[in-house]
């Protein structure tokens, strides 16, 4: 996923990651579009903390936007574009 989003290879939006926000560790943030991206495994699938990770984040106006690892190995350009449909949006 770095590799698609390092560098502002999309679209010229930065992004930055690893990053401390509050009492979380951002996997990838566009903090232009307040648009927070992240990458996990099926054990986050019923997840009540991811729920309230991003409860916490809109409250601080920001979106999130959640990819499976699988999706992201599989389908890298189809996850570039909705990512790309999201910066757009806001």
């Amino acid at each position: 996923m770095w590799r698609l989003l390092r560098e502002r290879r999309l679209s010229a939006y930065k992004f930055r990651r690893q990053v401390p926000f509050k009492n979380y560790i951002l996997d990838f943030v566009c903090f232009e579009k307040r648009l927070v991206i992240e990458i996990d495994g099926s054990q986050h699938a019923e997840s009540q903390r991811d729920a309230a990770r991003a409860t916490a984040l809109a409250s601080e106006g920001f979106q999130t936007a959640r990819y499976w690892n699988n999706h992201v190995l599989q389908q890298p350009m189809a996850v570039q574009e909705d990512i790309l449909a999201k910066l757009v949006s806001r």
